[in-house]
């Protein structure tokens, strides 16, 4: 590419989207954004990880999500062109963010990162910055333009009203991966009428504000993402495909480090077994190769590994009962115990499992930017922090809910041709 600028294609693309209808796009540097490599990439990762395992339509990617968010945040800008505290020459900036936010994301990403010690944001910024296509479409515009893009979506960009269209408690991500997630996974929990709360979303000085007459749209909006996080994402059978493929990446760089020869070396894993890959190899990984490790790895000599496997690819996933840690200490050291007598290696087939969410937050001074409070903009131009107008918001302000699972192979328990005793006790325990 020469061209040292990019204007308006000569022809407006869609696509054909079942959540938005349609995704249209107008700006050549966004049209070339779309087809660099790293962009195609997220084809191949799906938007939910694990999440097919119990709600079989969730087969969407990361590239469906990553245009929807930018679809949203096009309208936004659409709403707020001309109007006090927005400029338009911030447009596509903010549209380049809103399409990248989300293309560092990994195989199976969240599983993979606690395996291997990463993040994706700091990979999303590694590929906007380094030898990438995308760097090179974006360098185009100008030489500073991929540090803002990064910081725009790393939330450290100076302009924190562009920041809060894309990552704050109401945004175009949020306002996508809620419906999408509805849709693909067919439950009615995630719909809000984004319509109504477009049409109301106004720019401030640092972030954007919802005019008083939208409230009862956003109530819906946390509600309806309140219902998807205990619903859908900390689905206790999600979760439980989500342990065990953890365990599977845990048991391979295990096995790597202690030197066993695999019968087919996972050479795409041999750089982060060892720390931080390259942006290369990772680059390089997706779920298709993941899925073709695991299909080989099912004929391992390693019964633990072997075993992990078949059980992600057949869906013979591990079971749970409530376990609150701190309720039921005296119980771990005796079970961990009796899962090594009864040949379990409690490492791999005894886990507790915790999720938490907070669902909607007012602002408490020195934690995470994230937090920034809605605030609504009242007829007479004053500003009000949501939960202190709705009763609905204010019902769930501040409220953590956590929850506890303890995962484990019950049909090992209930096999009691060996130790029949020991995995007696087990259950017994386990019912309590």
């Amino acid at each position: 590419m020469t061209t040292p600028y990019y204007g308006q294609l000569e022809e407006e693309k869609v696509f054909k989207d079942p959540v938005h209808r349609y995704i249209h796009v107008r700006d050549e540097l966004i049209w070339a954004l779309i087809g660099t490599k790293e962009f195609q990439r997220l084809r191949r990762i799906r938007q939910l990880g694990t999440t097919y395992v119990t709600f079989h339509g969730a087969e969407h990617t990361r590239f469906n999500h990553s245009l929807g968010v930018y679809e949203i945040t096009r309208r936004i800008l659409e709403v707020f062109h001309g109007r006090p505290h927005w400029k338009d020459e911030d447009r596509l900036l903010t549209l380049s963010a809103a399409l990248l936010h989300d293309v560092g994301h990994g195989p199976f990403s969240h599983s993979f990162e606690k395996v291997f010690d990463m993040d994706h944001e700091e990979w999303t910024r590694e590929i906007i910055l380094g030898d990438t296509e995308i760097n090179e479409v974006l360098t185009n515009v100008s030489a500073d333009f991929p540090q803002a893009v990064a910081d725009v979506i790393e939330k450290t960009y100076s302009n924190k009203l562009i920041t809060s269209i894309i990552s704050s408690q109401i945004d175009a991500d949020r306002m996508d991966y809620l419906q999408r997630d509805a849709y693909y996974t067919g439950v009615s929990y995630g719909h809000f009428d984004m319509e109504r709360i477009l049409r109301v979303m106004r720019p401030m000085e640092d972030q954007v504000v919802i005019k008083q007459s939208g409230m009862h749209a956003v109530e819906d909006y946390i509600m309806s993402r309140y219902q998807m996080y205990w619903q859908v994402y900390f689905h206790p059978v999600t979760r439980s495909a989500e342990v065990i493929l953890s365990k599977i990446f845990k048991r391979a760089k295990e096995l790597h480090l202690s030197g066993y020869e695999f019968k087919q070396k996972p050479e795409h894993f041999y750089s982060f077994f060892h720390g931080k890959g390259s942006l290369d190899d990772y680059l390089r990984l997706d779920e298709a190769i993941t899925l073709y490790y695991f299909q080989i790895w099912q004929e391992e000599e390693d019964r633990i590994l072997r075993d992990l496997c078949v059980r992600f690819l057949n869906r013979r996933l591990f079971k749970y009962v409530e376990f609150d840690p701190n309720q039921r200490m005296n119980d771990w050291p005796e079970l961990q115990e009796l899962f090594r007598k009864a040949d379990l290696n409690p490492e791999y087939y005894l886990v507790v499992d915790s999720s938490s969410d907070l669902p909607y937050d007012f602002y408490r001074p020195g934690e995470e930017e994230e937090r920034l409070p809605i605030h609504l903009v009242l007829p007479n131009g004053k500003i009000r922090e949501l939960s202190r107008e709705s009763d609905v918001v204010e019902a769930i302000s501040g409220k953590k809910r956590t929850d506890h699972k303890l995962y484990f192979p019950l049909d090992c328990l209930e096999d009691v041709r060996e130790h029949k005793e020991v995995k007696e006790r087990i259950l017994r325990i386990l019912k309590k």
